[in-house]
């Protein structure tokens, strides 16, 4: 896998799960404050969409993970 099919899946999974942990009807809700970690990974994909520079990518290819497009 490439570091940013890594990088969509995290983002993914991150999302899903703050929401599953933010929303009232969930199962699992938690805390409504979970939305907020869910709106932070909006505006990290938001902010690299627009500068193409993602901090994770760039420690997941310092980690040895092949590079992608």
């Amino acid at each position: 896998m490439t570091s940013w099919q890594i990088v969509r899946i995290a983002a993914g999974v991150f999302i899903l799960l703050s929401l599953a942990l933010g929303m009232p009807g969930s199962p699992a809700f938690i805390s409504q404050w979970w939305l907020a970690f869910t709106a932070f990974v909006g505006a990290n994909l938001l902010q690299s969409g627009v500068t193409k520079w993602c901090l994770m990518d760039s420690l997941l290819r310092k980690f040895g993970v092949k590079a992608g497009a």
